[in-house]
């Protein structure tokens, strides 16, 4: 009987553990998956249209240039506009030197300066064809004037520049000369030549020479209410100081014609011909020609130079 149980009791046993091997498992909770985040791309920017950086002049090998130029071209402002721009568009650096148009020829034929701004086309001529020059080229032009006191005493308001000579003459009126071997000079001296006068010789007491530039000899003539020639575009820079007024005007015998000349470098080894070439191509380009035409309009209204750059010296009547 015991042995009966013990079966009985083996049985359950095992059917118990059937039953349990066959109910479901208990599920074991699990995380949910991760929720993966998609690339992100920026988005694509477009930059906006840049403007190139203007650039830098390269350093020349030779980075100094010394310009012999004219008084006029000094006491009108021009110079004061011009090379500031030449500057920074080449990398040279100009030493200025402002005398008469003989004495910077004179320094060019002595190898003290490696280009030439003048106007003297006489004399740039010969320094020319004595070999002292290398290129030349026409750049601009003005007027001479003869400028004198309001009340006119030698009464010469309207006439040509060779009869205003001769009347002043005969008047024996303080007339003011440069003497400085200047184109201005140069051309007063040739009016007195065609007048068939010769006062710069005689030195008659009315005849008073300077020796200076043209900003200082117009400040003499307004001190001794006198008569002088000069180039318009200086005494216009000028005229708020001086005790002048224009007289004589419009004579096609007082064109001023500037050109540009380089020192022969077969002369001067050792002149910046590359400079001189460099600063001839600035004065005669389109775009330094147009600040050359507009130059003082706005103070003066009206032109103190005319651009001749794309003319010939025919063209401007020498």
């Amino acid at each position: 009987m015991k042995s009966r149980l013990s079966v009985l009791f083996s049985l359950l046993i095992i059917f118990t553990l059937a039953l349990g091997a066959c109910a479901p498992a208990t599920p074991v909770p699990t995380e949910p998956p991760a929720t993966i985040a998609p690339t992100e791309i920026p988005p694509t920017e477009i930059p906006p249209t840049a403007v190139p950086p203007t650039p830098e002049p390269t350093t020349p090998a030779n980075p100094t240039l010394i310009l012999a130029t004219t008084t006029s071209t000094q006491d009108s402002g021009l110079l004061n506009v011009l090379i500031p721009l030449f500057e920074a568009e080449s990398g040279y650096t100009v030493q200025t030197v402002a005398v008469g148009s003989g004495q910077a020829m004179q320094m060019g034929q002595e190898g003290n300066a490696d280009v030439l701004l003048v106007h003297s086309p006489s004399a740039e001529k010969t320094f020319m064809s004595d070999g002292w020059g290398k290129d030349r080229a026409l750049v601009m032009h003005n007027d001479f004037i003869v400028v004198g006191p309001a009340d006119d005493p030698a009464k010469v308001k309207g006439l040509s520049a060779l009869d205003a000579f001769k009347t002043i003459a005969a008047a024996q009126a303080p007339f003011i000369a440069r003497a400085d071997k200047s184109g201005t000079s140069t051309k007063e001296l040739g009016i007195w030549t065609k007048a068939e006068l010769d006062p710069a010789t005689e030195k008659p007491a009315w005849y008073i020479e300077t020796g200076q530039g043209m900003g200082a000899s117009l400040t003499i003539a307004s001190e001794k209410s006198a008569y002088i020639l000069t180039d318009r575009a200086t005494f216009l820079a000028n005229k708020d100081n001086l005790q002048l007024e224009i007289l004589v005007e419009g004579d096609n015998s007082l064109l001023n014609v500037y050109h540009v000349i380089t020192v022969n470098p077969e002369k001067w080894p050792k002149a910046n011909y590359d400079g001189a070439t460099a600063f001839m191509k600035f004065m005669t380009e389109a775009s330094t020609q147009e600040t050359i035409g507009k130059f003082g309009v706005d103070k003066y209204g009206q032109q103190l130079f005319i651009p001749d750059a794309d003319k010939t010296d025919a063209d401007v009547g020498l």
